[in-house]
Protein backbone atom coordinates (compact mmCIF):
# COMPACT_ATOMS: atom_id res chain seq x y z
CA UNK A 1 0.00 0.00 0.00
CA UNK A 2 1.42 3.38 -1.02
CA UNK A 3 2.33 5.79 1.73
CA UNK A 4 -0.20 8.58 2.11
CA UNK A 5 0.94 12.07 1.14
CA UNK A 6 -0.51 14.64 3.49
CA UNK A 7 -2.33 14.46 6.81
CA UNK A 8 -5.65 12.89 7.79
CA UNK A 9 -7.87 15.45 9.50
CA UNK A 10 -11.40 14.94 10.82
CA UNK A 11 -13.99 16.49 8.54
CA UNK A 12 -11.88 16.15 5.38
CA UNK A 13 -12.30 13.23 2.99
CA UNK A 14 -8.88 13.66 1.41
CA UNK A 15 -5.34 14.12 2.82
CA UNK A 16 -4.62 17.78 3.56
CA UNK A 17 -1.80 20.14 4.51
CA UNK A 18 -1.71 23.37 6.53
CA UNK A 19 -1.69 26.29 4.10
CA UNK A 20 -0.44 28.69 6.79
CA UNK A 21 2.75 26.64 7.16
CA UNK A 22 3.17 26.39 3.39
CA UNK A 23 2.84 30.16 2.92
CA UNK A 24 5.30 30.85 5.74
CA UNK A 25 7.81 28.41 4.24
CA UNK A 26 7.38 30.04 0.82
CA UNK A 27 8.07 33.41 2.44
CA UNK A 28 11.28 32.10 4.01
CA UNK A 29 12.50 30.71 0.68
CA UNK A 30 11.50 33.89 -1.16
CA UNK A 31 13.42 36.07 1.30
CA UNK A 32 16.69 34.16 0.97
CA UNK A 33 16.36 33.70 -2.79
CA UNK A 34 15.71 37.43 -3.23
CA UNK A 35 18.66 38.35 -0.98
CA UNK A 36 20.86 36.01 -3.00
CA UNK A 37 19.76 37.71 -6.20
CA UNK A 38 20.62 41.14 -4.73
CA UNK A 39 24.13 39.92 -3.86
CA UNK A 40 24.55 38.77 -7.46
CA UNK A 41 23.20 41.97 -9.02
CA UNK A 42 25.02 44.47 -6.82
CA UNK A 43 28.16 42.60 -5.74
CA UNK A 44 28.62 39.83 -8.28
CA UNK A 45 28.71 37.40 -5.34
CA UNK A 46 27.27 33.94 -6.09
CA UNK A 47 28.17 32.31 -2.76
CA UNK A 48 24.82 32.76 -0.99
CA UNK A 49 22.75 31.61 -3.98
CA UNK A 50 24.66 28.29 -4.05
CA UNK A 51 23.76 27.63 -0.41
CA UNK A 52 20.15 28.68 -1.00
CA UNK A 53 19.80 26.48 -4.10
CA UNK A 54 21.21 23.47 -2.24
CA UNK A 55 18.85 23.92 0.72
CA UNK A 56 15.95 24.64 -1.67
CA UNK A 57 16.64 21.41 -3.59
CA UNK A 58 17.04 19.24 -0.47
CA UNK A 59 13.93 20.76 1.12
CA UNK A 60 11.74 19.99 -1.89
CA UNK A 61 13.17 16.49 -2.26
CA UNK A 62 12.14 15.79 1.35
CA UNK A 63 8.67 17.31 0.78
CA UNK A 64 7.95 15.13 -2.25
CA UNK A 65 9.83 11.87 -1.62
CA UNK A 66 9.88 11.59 2.20
CA UNK A 67 7.15 13.68 3.85
CA UNK A 68 6.28 17.39 4.14
CA UNK A 69 6.39 17.05 7.93
CA UNK A 70 10.19 16.61 7.76
CA UNK A 71 11.00 19.39 5.28
CA UNK A 72 13.20 21.92 7.16
CA UNK A 73 11.43 25.08 5.97
CA UNK A 74 8.01 23.61 6.76
CA UNK A 75 9.22 22.63 10.25
CA UNK A 76 10.49 26.18 10.84
CA UNK A 77 7.24 27.56 9.41
CA UNK A 78 5.23 25.35 11.78
CA UNK A 79 7.11 26.82 14.73
CA UNK A 80 6.39 30.34 13.48
CA UNK A 81 2.63 29.93 12.84
CA UNK A 82 1.84 27.30 15.48
CA UNK A 83 -0.45 29.70 17.37
CA UNK A 84 -2.58 30.34 14.29
CA UNK A 85 -5.62 28.23 13.41
CA UNK A 86 -4.69 25.84 10.57
CA UNK A 87 -6.14 26.42 7.11
CA UNK A 88 -6.36 23.05 5.43
CA UNK A 89 -5.76 22.55 1.71
CA UNK A 90 -5.71 19.47 -0.47
CA UNK A 91 -2.36 17.67 -0.47
CA UNK A 92 -2.55 16.33 -4.04
CA UNK A 93 -2.24 19.69 -5.80
CA UNK A 94 0.52 20.79 -3.42
CA UNK A 95 2.53 17.67 -4.25
CA UNK A 96 2.18 18.48 -7.95
CA UNK A 97 3.33 22.06 -7.34
CA UNK A 98 6.30 20.83 -5.31
CA UNK A 99 7.32 18.40 -8.06
CA UNK A 100 7.64 21.48 -10.26
CA UNK A 101 9.80 22.94 -7.47
CA UNK A 102 12.00 19.82 -7.51
CA UNK A 103 12.51 20.12 -11.27
CA UNK A 104 13.37 23.84 -11.09
CA UNK A 105 15.69 23.52 -8.09
CA UNK A 106 17.39 20.41 -9.56
CA UNK A 107 18.11 22.36 -12.75
CA UNK A 108 19.58 25.24 -10.74
CA UNK A 109 21.59 22.85 -8.57
CA UNK A 110 23.18 21.21 -11.62
CA UNK A 111 23.84 24.43 -13.53
CA UNK A 112 24.95 26.76 -10.73
CA UNK A 113 26.33 24.47 -8.03
CA UNK A 114 27.76 21.45 -9.87
CA UNK A 115 28.69 23.04 -13.21
CA UNK A 116 29.37 26.40 -11.49
CA UNK A 117 27.87 28.45 -14.32
CA UNK A 118 25.32 31.17 -14.90
CA UNK A 119 23.36 32.10 -18.00
CA UNK A 120 20.05 33.38 -19.27
CA UNK A 121 18.65 29.94 -18.42
CA UNK A 122 19.57 30.14 -14.73
CA UNK A 123 18.32 33.72 -14.62
CA UNK A 124 14.92 32.74 -16.03
CA UNK A 125 14.59 29.73 -13.70
CA UNK A 126 15.44 31.94 -10.72
CA UNK A 127 12.82 34.47 -11.84
CA UNK A 128 10.17 31.74 -12.19
CA UNK A 129 10.99 30.44 -8.70
CA UNK A 130 10.67 33.95 -7.26
CA UNK A 131 7.30 34.45 -8.97
CA UNK A 132 5.98 31.12 -7.64
CA UNK A 133 7.20 31.86 -4.11
CA UNK A 134 5.94 35.46 -4.18
CA UNK A 135 2.42 34.50 -5.27
CA UNK A 136 2.27 31.73 -2.67
CA UNK A 137 3.58 33.74 0.27
CA UNK A 138 1.98 37.14 -0.44
CA UNK A 139 -1.29 36.37 -2.23
CA UNK A 140 -1.86 32.78 -1.11
CA UNK A 141 -2.10 31.78 -4.79
CA UNK A 142 -0.48 28.44 -5.66
CA UNK A 143 0.45 28.72 -9.34
CA UNK A 144 1.44 25.06 -9.46
CA UNK A 145 -2.04 24.16 -8.19
CA UNK A 146 -3.56 26.11 -11.08
CA UNK A 147 -1.53 23.99 -13.51
CA UNK A 148 -2.74 20.90 -11.63
CA UNK A 149 -6.34 21.85 -12.43
CA UNK A 150 -5.43 22.33 -16.09
CA UNK A 151 -3.86 18.87 -16.41
CA UNK A 152 -6.03 16.64 -14.23
CA UNK A 153 -9.70 15.82 -14.77
CA UNK A 154 -10.10 15.28 -11.04
CA UNK A 155 -10.05 18.91 -9.93
CA UNK A 156 -8.21 20.08 -6.83
CA UNK A 157 -10.19 20.19 -3.61
CA UNK A 158 -9.86 22.50 -0.61
CA UNK A 159 -7.82 25.21 -2.30
CA UNK A 160 -6.64 28.25 -0.29
CA UNK A 161 -9.56 30.62 0.19
CA UNK A 162 -11.79 27.97 -1.47
CA UNK A 163 -10.92 29.41 -4.90
CA UNK A 164 -11.62 25.99 -6.45
CA UNK A 165 -15.29 26.42 -5.59
CA UNK A 166 -17.44 28.41 -8.01
CA UNK A 167 -19.35 30.97 -5.95
CA UNK A 168 -20.35 34.60 -5.92
CA UNK A 169 -17.94 37.09 -4.41
CA UNK A 170 -18.84 38.76 -1.15
CA UNK A 171 -19.66 42.46 -1.30
CA UNK A 172 -16.38 43.33 0.43
CA UNK A 173 -14.47 41.55 -2.38
CA UNK A 174 -15.99 43.53 -5.23
CA UNK A 175 -14.14 46.40 -6.92
CA UNK A 176 -16.10 49.36 -8.31
CA UNK A 177 -15.24 51.88 -11.03
CA UNK A 178 -14.19 54.62 -8.60
CA UNK A 179 -11.65 52.32 -6.92
CA UNK A 180 -10.14 51.45 -10.30
CA UNK A 181 -9.96 55.14 -11.21
CA UNK A 182 -8.06 55.89 -7.99
CA UNK A 183 -5.53 53.16 -8.81
CA UNK A 184 -5.16 54.53 -12.35
CA UNK A 185 -4.74 58.08 -10.99
CA UNK A 186 -1.89 56.98 -8.70
CA UNK A 187 -0.17 55.21 -11.62
CA UNK A 188 -0.46 58.41 -13.70
CA UNK A 189 0.91 60.40 -10.74
CA UNK A 190 3.97 58.16 -10.51
CA UNK A 191 4.60 58.50 -14.26
CA UNK A 192 4.32 62.29 -14.05
CA UNK A 193 6.69 62.38 -11.06
CA UNK A 194 9.23 60.37 -13.07
CA UNK A 195 9.26 63.18 -15.65
CA UNK A 196 8.88 66.21 -13.37
CA UNK A 197 10.79 65.52 -10.17
CA UNK A 198 13.14 62.67 -11.01
CA UNK A 199 16.22 64.92 -10.78
CA UNK A 200 15.11 66.19 -7.38
CA UNK A 201 14.52 62.64 -6.10
CA UNK A 202 17.92 61.54 -7.46
CA UNK A 203 19.86 63.80 -5.09
CA UNK A 204 21.48 61.68 -2.39
CA UNK A 205 20.03 62.39 1.11
CA UNK A 206 22.28 64.17 3.64
CA UNK A 207 22.76 63.10 7.24
CA UNK A 208 20.17 65.05 9.25
CA UNK A 209 22.34 65.00 12.36
CA UNK A 210 25.70 65.25 10.62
Amino acid sequence: MAKQFGETVNGYSIPVLNEREIRAAAGILFLFTFLSLMFILFKGDFLLIKYVITVFFVDFLIRVFVSPRYAPTLVIARLIVRRQTPEYVGAAQKKFAWIIGVVLSASMFVLMVLVNSYSVITGLICLVCLIFLFFESVFGICLGCIFYNMLYKEKAQHCPGEICEIKDRHEIQKVNTMQLLVVLAVIVLVVLMAFLVNDFFSVKPHNLFG
